[in-house]
């Protein structure tokens, strides 16, 4: 007895050695989450990073086709992670919330610079030098990002922009004057106090359909303010058809909102209430 149990262990000790020499082996394997690719721009005359994430299951050679979400503030340090994680969550098929889609990251070179549209402040003029740029951001957007992706990976037409603070404002600017470019905006805490709040006296160009989150905090009077005025021009000049949500977070700062508020925004766009 004593003889078989000892030969036992010794043979099960074998394909345990085996298993651990598989996993020591395969400890140095990077864990990808998606494609960073350099993109050179000639309008903004300088190269652009993308951080891309393809869903489970994605096949050049397969007939499918995705939706594509655009982030901005995309970088790998900045949100490009976390909302990844949100999309690739809310597409399991037990949560079924959001279909697979590709996300776009649009890493940051100056993002006062891209965000912004010129301001007649003198103050923001001094403190930020460089700003009053988004006229050619939104060009890259419209005649060098969009047709890169379309060409290199299997999209629809669903074409979702995420943005917050700065990039809520320039979400915010889009959606008024260039509303085509995408169908479904989610804009949080939106930055709007900027050139004394000019982008609310702009009547949105809006033609067709479209579905908008906005979302706001418990953050300065302005901020909410702001949110509250957008929200009526848009329930007043977009077309009937058009979605429009509106949620305000009271325990939800700046700093923290927007996690919370993208998985919002998918779960009130999935249910189109």
């Amino acid at each position: 007895m004593k003889i078989f149990t000892i030969t036992l262990l010794l043979c099960s000790a074998v394909p345990c050695l085996k298993a651990q020499d598989s996993i020591a082996s395969k400890q140095n394997i990077p864990f990808v989450l998606g494609r960073i690719i350099e993109l050179r721009s000639k309008t903004l005359s300088e190269k652009r990073v993308l951080n891309i994430y393809l869903p489970e299951g994605y096949n050049e050679n397969a007939p499918i086709s995705y939706p594509v979400i655009y982030l901005l503030d995309g970088s790998a340090d900045e949100d490009f992670i976390h909302i990844v994680g949100v999309v690739q969550f809310l597409n399991f098929p037990w949560v079924n919330v959001v279909p697979k889609s590709i996300v776009v990251g649009i890493a940051n070179v100056d993002r006062k610079r891209d965000f912004t549209f010129p301001t007649t402040v003198l103050k923001d003029k001094k403190d930020f030098p460089t700003t009053g740029g988004s006229g050619k951001f939104i060009a890259f957007i419209e005649n060098e990002l969009q047709p890169f992706i379309e060409k290199n990976y299997k999209t629809n037409s669903s074409k979702t922009l995420i943005g917050q603070s700065l990039g809520g404002l320039l979400a915010t600017e889009i959606l008024f004057k260039k509303p085509a470019l995408f169908n479904k905006y989610i804009i949080v805490s939106p930055s709007l106090w900027w050139d004394n709040e000019s982008l609310l006296s702009v009547t949105p160009k809006v033609t067709k359909p479209v579905s908008v989150y906005v979302a706001v905090g418990n953050e300065e009077k302005i901020m909410v303010n702001d949110v509250n005025q957008l929200v009526s021009i848009l329930k007043t000049d977009l077309p009937k058809s058009s979605v429009i949500h509106f949620q305000y977070f009271p325990h939800e700062d700046h700093a923290t909102i927007l996690h919370r508020a993208v998985y919002d925004a998918f779960e009130k766009m999935k249910a189109g209430k």
